[in-house]
């Protein structure tokens, strides 16, 4: 766990392919987007976003992709996947998915504690953490 934001927790992703990979939770859980009221959708979307900013800022990422899929696991989550330009030329373009995830760096707390730290102090900088 990175934070906690209004919206909900910000994960840091359980493999580090892509340095900074995240993931906002909502809190309370709810099965998608469409379920929650405008409010709090426009808060998570909002927050999401930010998040985004933060890992672009920080990581040196070209752009950034967000991904809310929902096929496998039936509980709202956001991915925000950093993209570089160093990406091998064969996944550059493609969607996060087509990395091997099997084989991917996992997270690990001892190497992946100052990111973490980097993107909290930052989002809390910008008066997101609660």
């Amino acid at each position: 766990m990175i934070c906690r934001l209004s919206s909900g927790w910000v994960v840091l992703g359980d493999v580090q392919f892509l340095r900074g990979y995240s993931l906002l939770l909502p809190d309370p859980v709810v099965p998608h987007l469409n379920e929650m009221d405008d409010k709090t959708r426009r808060i998570f979307l909002y927050e999401m976003s930010v998040v985004g900013d933060v890992i672009l800022e920080i990581t040196g990422a070209v752009r950034i992709n967000y991904e809310m899929l929902g096929n496998v696991e039936r509980a709202l989550h956001a991915h925000v996947f950093p993209r570089f330009e160093d990406e091998p030329e064969e996944l550059r373009l493609k969607p996060v998915w087509f990395y091997d995830w099997e084989n991917a760096p996992a997270f690990d707390a001892s190497r992946d504690n100052e990111i973490m730290q980097v993107i909290a102090a930052v989002l809390k900088r910008r008066g997101l953490v609660i």
